[in-house]
């Protein structure tokens, strides 16, 4: 039986328990516009490894932000995608792209 760690007192925090990783961001933000393949994910992301990706991907199902469905063929196809949850973390990309931008801009 899996233990379940006590989430922080801050909000914030339980936040950046959840997708505070580089690798969990990226994903989100490649999922955000629809459903992928691992290969498809693992390209879009660029030099994470596969182990890691494997990782971070298994940590998001089992909080509650992506869905991974196994299809039964020969080979077997995996999809991942955002569920309700994973969704709702829009705007907080939309907010980390938009100061991102604004960050290009000035440091230029």
């Amino acid at each position: 039986m899996e233990t379940v760690t006590p989430l922080p007192a801050c909000p914030v925090e339980t936040t950046l328990t959840l997708i505070g990783d580089k690798w969990k961001v990226l994903i989100l933000r490649d999922l955000l516009p629809g459903t992928k393949r691992f290969g498809e994910l693992k390209k879009s992301i660029g030099s994470v490894s596969q182990k890691v990706l494997t990782a971070q991907l298994r940590d998001m199902e089992a909080k509650g932000l992506v869905h991974r469905q196994v299809y039964a063929e020969v080979p077997p196809r995996v999809e991942y995608s955002l569920t309700d949850l994973g969704k709702s973390l829009r705007p907080i990309l939309d907010a980390l792209q938009a100061w991102g931008e604004g960050y290009q801009a000035q440091a230029r």
